[in-house]
């Protein structure tokens, strides 16, 4: 065999060994994936539908690339661009992004067919595929979330001592207490009525009531003890995305609308978005009034404490762990001030938090990103909260000052119930405060949120 042979048969086998792999890709295009990976795997949403177009215009058939940006497209609730993405891709994972693009979209039999097909596959563990599979096949010819009755229903919200935010409404005709619970994908009823996902309507303030609204089932006796309240109902954000709703702590109103809620006078608007279609998620800012370094904070109003950082979040606050304290009683959790947070043009200073790795790691597991925190329903007693265009917009009012210096509430002693949720840790119990002033309002010229104003505030 000749030298130059030689030399061609081991090229050829080179790239017979390398397969379809990372050579084969266009540099350009590797370039641009890379960043959208790395900023959706960040909780930077934003950053990274705009890399994914880039690597989509640079390589558009190539079905990494596709599944990423349909990734990216469900957490935007982007459905119609869900399925044209993934047209023609046949993958595990294209059929749970597709099935869930499928149910939040309410085309229950597409839904039916393709979580089916998700969960046949033996090494796919997906009880959320599971649970909802078995809802859309019984519930083919409904029409989820169908409003009827009034234009508006006000609702009081009851006060149990706590930050929880309960709503009194009807379920199937009877009386019952809901919790908005705004990290939970679906609405979840008590077991005690039932441990089979079904169907059920609901009522707000005798004005409003919304058909055909599908619920899972899970035994919510720990949280009813947590916020000392009998909770039948967890109002996860599949419900919530329909009602255009506004819920007020401080004032104690819960609002569901038949129409999109104007713009408040007088408010921050913040971009949501919805991992895995699911976990309301929000890019804030933690640091102090001189520098702030961007955060991706997972949304559950379900826990009671104001804001709860891991390590690496704190560092990014440039908090010290050093200075953190131990929580009486509560094993390894600690707590301590965050400097401020930055909520849309808010400024929120002085914000009581936790510390604890394992509640933020296991939602990081469970969701696939990387978060630096959990904001819950401590943080949200302070402001009146509004969400538009479909659950992607919160808009935040801050309270008046009168509202601020209302009673304290007291801490929870009790932690979370491990059993409701797979992915929280019984760390997450803590004590829910509220900051310690009213945040800023939003400067005239809409630029950057000017000092915070000094308020006396009121710990939840």
């Amino acid at each position: 065999m000749s030298r130059l042979a030689f030399v061609l048969c081991l090229s050829l086998l080179g790239c017979a060994a390398a397969g379809p792999g990372e050579s084969e890709w266009p540099p350009l295009a590797k370039k641009w994936y890379d960043r959208a990976d790395a900023s959706f795997k960040a909780g930077d949403i934003e950053d990274a539908e705009t890399a994914i177009d880039s690597a989509l215009h640079a390589d558009p058939q190539r079905a990494e690339v596709r599944i990423l940006a349909a990734r990216i497209a469900l957490a935007q609730l982007q459905y119609a661009k869900v399925q044209k993405l993934l047209k023609g891709v046949v993958a595990t994972e294209a059929s749970s992004i597709r099935g869930r693009a499928y149910w939040y979209s309410g085309d229950i039999e597409q839904a039916a067919d393709e979580l089916e097909k998700l969960v046949a596959d033996p090494e796919t563990r997906d009880p959320w595929a599971s649970d909802i599979a078995k809802l859309s096949r019984r519930g083919i010819g409904r029409k989820p979330f169908s409003m009827s009755g009034g234009m508006v229903a006000v609702t009081e919200m009851p006060r149990v001592g706590t930050a929880a935010l309960i709503v009194p409404l009807e379920i199937s005709g009877e009386p019952a207490l809901g919790l908005i619970a705004t990290g939970t994908a679906e609405v979840v009823l008590d077991a005690s009525k039932g441990a089979e996902p079904t169907w059920v309507s609901m009522r707000f303030g005798d004005k409003i009531e919304v058909r055909d609204v599908p619920a899972l089932s899970k035994d919510l006796s720990g949280i009813s003890r947590q916020v000392n309240a009998p909770i039948r109902a967890l109002l996860g954000v599949n419900l919530l995305r329909h009602l255009h709703p506004t819920f007020d702590f401080m004032g104690g109103q819960f609002v569901v609308r038949n129409f999109e809620a104007p713009p408040p006078p007088q408010a921050t608007a913040v971009k949501l978005s919805y991992v895995r279609g699911g976990g309301m998620l929000l890019r804030g800012a933690v640091g102090s009034t001189a520098s702030q370094t961007p955060a991706s904070l997972l949304v559950d109003t379900a826990i009671p404490f104001p804001i709860a950082l891991d390590d690496g979040g704190w560092a990014k606050a440039g908090v010290p762990l050093t200075s953190l304290r131990a929580v009486p009683n509560q094993g390894s959790l600690r707590q301590g001030l965050l400097p401020l947070l930055r909520l849309g043009a808010f400024d929120v200073p002085s914000v009581p938090g936790l510390a604890g790795n394992e509640p933020v790691k296991e939602r990081e597991q469970s969701l696939g990103i990387e978060l630096d925190g959990l904001i819950g329903s401590g943080l949200f007693a302070s402001f009146r909260v509004t969400l538009v265009d479909g659950g992607r917009t919160m808009w935040l009012e801050d309270m008046p000052r009168e509202a601020l210096n209302q009673q304290p509430l007291n801490w929870v002693e009790e932690p979370v119930d491990d059993s409701l949720y797979e992915e929280l840790d019984k760390e997450d119990a803590g004590k829910p405060g509220k900051p310690g002033a009213a945040p800023s309002k939003p400067p005239a010229s809409g630029g950057k949120a000017g000092a915070p104003p000094k308020a006396p505030g009121a710990k939840p």
